[in-house]
């Protein structure tokens, strides 16, 4: 693709010579580590290196023009300056792959907790019924049914129209995560269904306040295509709050669910033990949604589902029928019958609000006693901690404070973050293991037939660390100890 055609829709700095303007790119790069022969490469001021420092290797490498946002000269290939790269990275690889996200229905889900439940209920309704489905987001990347390890939530915007480039499945789902919408992941991405679940304590080291954080969320509305849908949970006040923007900017196309009669669906009636109904009415019809997985909020993630597949043309009895045979999601609330009689549940959960979601729904299902095990992931979100231990303390029998990613944290230096936590916070029922395989293997020894272990903060990922059990997450710490 020439230059040209490529730079169509960024708003440069400095006008292209005209020379330059049919040079043939053959591929795009803000590595420079990965650059090609007559490869484009765009350098991203990031938060620990910056990509202008690597101009003169990617050059060497064989780069045959750079876009960045610095004023430079003297450099013997063409340089295009603009004022966002990262941006400006996004249109590029939309260009480049063809504005891949034009012909499929593009669903983007965005919200504190639910995205990654509500992803694989939609993608199960379209299953079941012949649709095939590319799922971008936390757990995992199915692309034609292939399943890839995916490394973020939201990929890097060469990373996503590549996957959209090579997806031939219907629909594309894609959870955006509030980092993939401040660095422009998705930028040059159109959707016809952008879904807001909720907004809890989560990222404030990066977005510092709640408002903050909510308006990045908010931004993923401004890329619905023309005749695009929003679809929001009003019963969350941010979610509430979103409603109202949109309504007050002019936004029409706005479905909604919640308890109040206005919203497209309202919820009449909720019923939540080992597993959920919700009775619901639409328009003049009042039907019931069953929900395999406990919880309240997984009542909420099966009516936001099954709004976006209704919206989208599949008839209530079928989206009915395949809530009440979804499987579930692995790391999402995945339970284990243990040999001792003892049921355990692996839970992504990571926010005040999950956690406490979590262990609502494990009470419901009458628990005779819940054993929690849980930590903190190194370098984030310190704030939330505080509220996080007072949960677990008021809703757990035991808890144990125990190491999630530490990330650069010195191991010994979250021992003494763990201890001042529960010394400062905690209460009688909680204590400090610091080896991840050896708390939950004394949760199993101290369970007992009828009580619940409960380990939050992992779910589906893989341990960073080397504990004393050789296993590799924790399901397998499970298996391996019972």
């Amino acid at each position: 693709m020439n230059l040209k055609e490529l730079t169509n829709n960024i708003e440069l700095q400095n006008e292209l010579p005209c020379d330059i303007l049919h040079f043939d790119i053959k591929g795009i790069s803000d590595n420079s580590s990965k650059i090609n022969p007559g490869d484009l490469f765009v350098a991203i001021k990031g938060y620990q290196k910056d990509g202008h420092d690597f101009i003169d290797e990617a050059i060497k490498a064989g780069a045959i023009a750079i876009m960045g946002e610095s004023e430079i000269s003297q450099i013997p290939v063409p340089y295009i300056q603009v004022k966002n790269t990262r941006k400006s990275l996004g249109i590029l690889a939309s260009n480049y792959y063809g504005n891949p996200s034009k012909n499929k229905i593009m669903i983007g889900i965005t919200g504190t907790n639910g995205k990654t439940t509500i992803s694989y209920l939609i993608k199960h309704f379209f299953e079941e019924h012949g649709s095939s489905c590319s799922v971008i987001g936390t757990n995992q990347n199915i692309i034609n049914g292939e399943v890839l390890l995916a490394c973020q939530t939201t990929p890097n915007a060469l990373e996503l129209n590549k996957l959209l480039h090579r997806s031939n499945d219907t629909i594309a789902i894609i959870e955006v995560s509030s980092h993939g919408l401040s660095q422009y992941r998705i930028e040059g991405i159109k959707f016809d269904y952008c879904l807001f679940t909720n907004l809890g304590h989560d990222h404030l080291d990066y977005h510092v306040t709640m408002e903050e954080y909510f308006l990045t969320k908010q931004s993923l509305f401004d890329k619905l295509k023309t005749n695009g849908i929003a679809i929001i949970n009003s019963d969350d006040i941010w979610g509430q709050k979103l409603l109202e923007t949109l309504k007050a900017k002019g936004h029409s196309r706005i479905a909604s669910v919640g308890k109040e009669s206005s919203n497209t669906v309202s919820i009449l009636e909720t019923r939540v033990s080992d597993t959920s109904t919700m009775l619901v009415k639409q328009e003049t019809e009042v039907f019931k949604i069953y929900m395999p997985l406990p919880g309240l909020h997984n009542l909420y993630n099966a009516v936001m589902a099954y709004l976006t597949a209704n919206m989208i043309g599949m008839k209530r009895e079928n989206i009915i029928k395949a809530i009440s045979e979804f499987p579930g999601v692995s790391g999402r609330f995945e339970k284990l019958t243990l040999r001792n009689g003892v049921t355990a549940i692996i839970d992504y959960a990571h926010t005040p609000e999950a956690i406490l979601y979590c262990l609502e729904a494990i009470r419901y299902c009458g628990a005779k006693r819940v054993i929690h095990v849980f930590g903190f992931r190194g370098n984030r979100d310190a704030s939330k901690r505080e509220e996080m231990i007072q949960i677990s303390s008021e809703l757990s029998d035991i808890y144990m404070l125990t190491f999630d990613d530490l990330n650069t944290v010195p191991p010994e230096e979250m021992v003494k973050i763990l201890c001042n936590l529960q010394a400062t916070y905690g209460k009688e029922n909680g204590r400090v293991i610091p080896d991840r395989t050896e708390a939950i293997k004394l949760a199993v020894t101290s369970a007992k037939k009828g009580d619940w272990i409960v380990v939050t903060g992992k779910g589906h990922e893989t341990y960073q660390q080397t504990y004393h059990f050789k296993s590799s997450c924790d399901r397998e710490t499970f298996l391996l100890l019972s």
